[in-house]
Formats: C-alpha cells, structure tokens, sequence
C-alpha cells in the first residue's frame, strides 16, 4: 500500500527546516543566525518589558491623579447631597429663626455637589459609566432646590404644603439622587481598583521572557567555549549582565511597587472606603431625625430608618439596652491609621451622645411636647443632637481627610519607579544587542 503524502502545512515545515539546514552547515552560517536570533530575542525581552513597566507605571500614575480624586470626588457628591437634604430639613424645622450658618451650610453644599459634578464630568470620557451619572444627577439638582425653594416659600407664608413639598423633595433625593451619586461611586471605586490591580501586577511575560533570554545568551556562550577554547566572550558577557540587570530591576521594580501600593491600599483606601460609607450613614441618620420632626407623627417612617441606619452605624444596642457594639464606625476605625483611628474614637463617643439626645428628643415628641423635643435636636449648639451630629461629621471628615494623605503617601512616586525600569530597560536592551553583533562578530572575522 502507498504511503500517504504529507499535507501541505507539513510539506512547509519540512521545506523550512531543510534551508534552515543548509544556511547553518558552515560555522560562520550558524555564527550568523545565532546573532541575528539573540539580538532579536533580546530587542524583544528590552521592548516587552519598558510597554509592561509603562503600562503599570501609568495605572500607578492613575491612582494618586486621576482615579483616587474621582473616586473621592464621587464619595464628596454624595455626602455634599445627603447634607444639603439634612440641612434643607433643619432650616424648615426653624423657619424665620434658622440662623445663617444653617442657610449657609445648605448653599456649600449645593455649591460643592455642583462643582463636584463639573469637574468630575469634565474628567470623565463621554462614553463612560460615569457619565450617565452625572448627567443625571446634572439634571435633577435644580428640580431638587426648587422644591425645596417652594417648601420655604409656603411656609413662611404658613400653608401646610411646605412639609409636604419638603418631603416630596427629600423622596426624589433619598430615593433617586444619592442612589445615582452611589451607582457613581460604585463605578468609580471599580476604576480605582482595576488600576490597583494593574499597577501591582507582576509582569510574568517579561520576566520569563528575560530568564530564556539569559539562558539562551548562556547556552551560546557555552557552545562558544566547547568549539574555541575561549572561556570568555567580552560582547557576549556585557549582553548577559545588561539583560542580568534588566531582569534584577524589574522584579526589584515591580517589588517594591507591588508592596507600596499594596500598603496604600490597606492603610488608606480600604478604610477610606469604609469611612465614607460611615459618613454617609451619619448623614441619612441626621436627615432621618430632621424628617421625623417635620413630619409631626404623621408617620413612623423616618423613625424606622433612624434605627436602622444607627443599627448598621454604630450597631444594635444591646439586648439589655446596653452599649451599641460592631457597625461602620467600628469597622472604620480597626483599619484606620494613626490620626484618623484617633479621630474615629472620637466619633464613637459623639455618637453616644448624639445617641442619647435623639431618644430624649423621641421620648418628648411621643409625650406630645413638640417643641421640647425641636429645642433637644436643634436648640444649642452645645447640648443638641444638632450640636452632637456636627461635630461627629467633622471628627469624620479629619478621619478621612488623614486616610487621604496616607494613601497619596503611600502610592505617591511609583509611577516614576516604574518609568526608569522601562526607560532602563531599552537602554540596557540596546546595549545587550551592540554586545551580541560585537562579541560575535568577532567571531566571525576568524573565518575571513
């Protein structure tokens, strides 16, 4: 029976291997080729590793300029919104003896989300996640002040509408706005974490690609050895340290990189990240007990979410009614660093007391005294749940401003480790190849 011929594809291979035999017969022909195949191979290793470093030192760069401010900016919108929503309540709550700071507050606010969404939007491509976000909530922040405008208005002009339109406003702000300013956020902490992953990633291609390079210069060398006698090849050698020294800095690089972004991100964008979830808790807890009021026994609604949003806060009380143990704030402060840890102590214990004064102003409103329990929430500054809430929220926002600083400190400067690794690389890399034609050409000159 006839032997099957061989297909077309192996009929190539074969062909290829019989030139490659018959260009590399004679000494200088194999010379040749293993020049030509070693500059290539390190011209790769040199290239593949300056675009792996570049790429991570761009992710690092992302990190401290681009994807933490946009992530923090995200966190600052929502909060912006959520206590201009709790501060538009305690301004109706007081009507005509609201003082300034009270209205003032409420503009900064309004202010801050506004420019916030600027600039974030400005900083965001158009075919984004983020975009629609911010469009949105671009759209619905003047719907939202005008509501709140006509809720004033009909107040002082004592129409009963005022509370409903200020409820109807604090609905489309807890139930569509801060859910948008979230979803905002959630993209931007998503972004944030891809260029941790990128940035600290090791670059396996390269640093496998560098020891087969090394190996193969090696192998040379020794072949070299077997046929000359010759125990050193000074191009060659040279060839060998630069990609030795290529292959020490990137994993040296890439290292130290890996670590100082990982310590970044545990000792400040972790927590940070919980401390805006905390942040945010103590801001709808405000607006919740604000509501309470303004809706006069109406309904127990807001009470409801009062005790839920405290519960996931500081957590549940005890079963004996004891002390609140677990939630946000706890969890916060067992990441947190330095300063911040010593600030979300003291957050803890204004919370206590912040606490204490929202179930006596509960117990007068369920007594029926109205106004006693209006003066326990925001009567002075000093002894009111008002009085306790704000200083909570700035022992909060020293918290995060010192997370803040730790993760810039920490991730600060990485790019540029990262940028002279791939800058070195192609140095290096060129000066290995000049040491391959080198050393082996002179090689070849022994044969003319």
């Amino acid at each position: 029976m006839p032997s099957a011929r061989p297909g077309p594809a192996r009929a190539v291979v074969r062909g290829v291997a019989a030139q490659l035999r018959r260009t590399t017969r004679t000494a200088p022909a194999r010379l040749r080729t293993a020049a030509v195949l070693l500059t290539v191979l390190v011209l790769a290793f040199g290239a593949l590793t300056a675009w792996q470093a570049a790429v991570r030192a761009h992710a690092a760069g992302q990190v401290v300029s681009h994807s933490q401010p946009l992530n923090q900016d995200a966190a600052e919108i929502y909060r912006s919104l959520a206590d201009a929503d709790a501060t538009a309540a305690s301004a109706f709550l007081l009507a005509g003896d609201a003082p300034q700071a009270v209205r003032d507050r409420y503009r900064a606010d309004l202010d801050t989300a506004a420019r916030l969404l600027a600039e974030a939007a400005a900083r965001t491509g158009p075919s984004s996640e983020a975009q629609q976000w911010l469009t949105a909530l671009n759209r619905q922040l003047p719907q939202y002040t005008g509501l709140v405008e006509t809720a004033g208005a009909d107040d002082r002009q004592g129409l009963p509408l005022g509370g409903a339109y200020l409820r109807y406003a604090s609905a489309q702000m807890q139930g569509t706005m801060l859910p948008a300013a979230q979803h905002l956020a959630a993209v931007e902490a998503g972004q944030l974490d891809g260029d941790y992953r990128t940035a600290g990633s090791l670059p396996w291609a390269a640093l496998v690609l560098g020891v087969l390079t090394l190996a193969a210069l090696v192998r040379c060398q020794v072949l070299l050895l077997r046929r000359t006698n010759r125990v050193f090849n000074p191009g060659l050698l040279g060839a060998s340290a630069a990609v030795l020294a290529v292959l020490g800095c990137l994993a040296a690089g890439s290292l130290s990189v890996r670590s100082e972004l990982a310590d970044s991100r545990s000792n400040g964008a972790v927590p940070l990240r919980t401390l805006n979830q905390a942040r945010i808790e103590a801001l709808q807890s405000h607006t919740a007990e604000n509501l309470d009021l303004v809706a006069r026994g109406a309904s127990d609604t807001y009470t409801r979410q009062w005790s839920a949003l405290t519960a996931s806060l500081a957590g549940a009380p005890g079963a004996d009614g004891g002390d609140r143990t677990g939630g946000t704030l706890a969890r916060a402060r067992s990441g947190a660093p330095g300063e911040a840890a010593t600030a979300l102590d003291r957050a803890r214990t204004l919370f206590a007391t912040w606490d204490e004064r929202h179930v006596a102003a509960a117990r007068s409103n369920e007594q029926g005294d109205y106004e006693a329990a209006l003066h326990t929430v925001l009567g002075g500054a000093g002894d009111s749940a008002e009085g306790a809430f704000t200083a909570l929220d700035q022992q909060l926002a020293r918290a995060a401003t010192a997370e803040q600083t730790a993760l810039t400190r920490s991730a600060k400067g990485t790019d540029g480790v990262l940028d002279a690794v791939a800058a070195g690389a192609v140095v290096l890399a060129l000066l290995a190849a000049a040491g391959v034609l080198r050393g082996l050409g002179h090689r070849l000159a022994e044969y003319r």
